[in-house]
């Protein structure tokens, strides 16, 4: 008998999609926090479907986006200033809700990965 609440609860549990509505986020609009140290700091960002334009402690930086499918994209710097600029990266939208997305990234060619929430502000 216990083997059928198991069977059961598996089959629902792998049945369970998480919501990956990647096409909402291609434009708009975003923030996203992080901690740098011991300070939280917010990124606004404005992305069209091949420009992504960040705005971080009141300065601006332009990148371009190139979409490998709907949930992730390749992310460089139009005019890098340095080495570490010149480096581009694979961003990956992991999950969706509602104004917000879970993603993670890397430096394309690095196995370390980092994962980080935005917010969709406007459209």
């Amino acid at each position: 008998m216990k083997f059928i609440y198991v069977f059961f609860s598996f089959l629902l549990l792998s049945c369970y999609q998480p919501e990956r509505n990647c096409t909402n986020f291609k434009t708009g609009t975003f923030e996203f926090e992080t901690l740098i140290g011991t300070e939280v700091v917010k990124t606004t960002f404005v992305r069209n479907d091949s420009l992504e334009i960040d705005f971080y402690r009141g300065k601006a930086d332009t990148s371009s986006v190139r979409w490998l499918n709907d949930c992730e994209f390749i992310v460089k710097h139009v005019n890098p200033k340095n080495m570490a600029e010149k480096k581009a990266l694979h961003m990956k939208i992991l999950t969706t809700d509602g104004d917000q997305y879970l993603f993670e990234y890397n430096i394309v060619g690095e196995t370390r990965k980092e994962k980080g929430t935005a917010r969709k502000i406007t459209e």
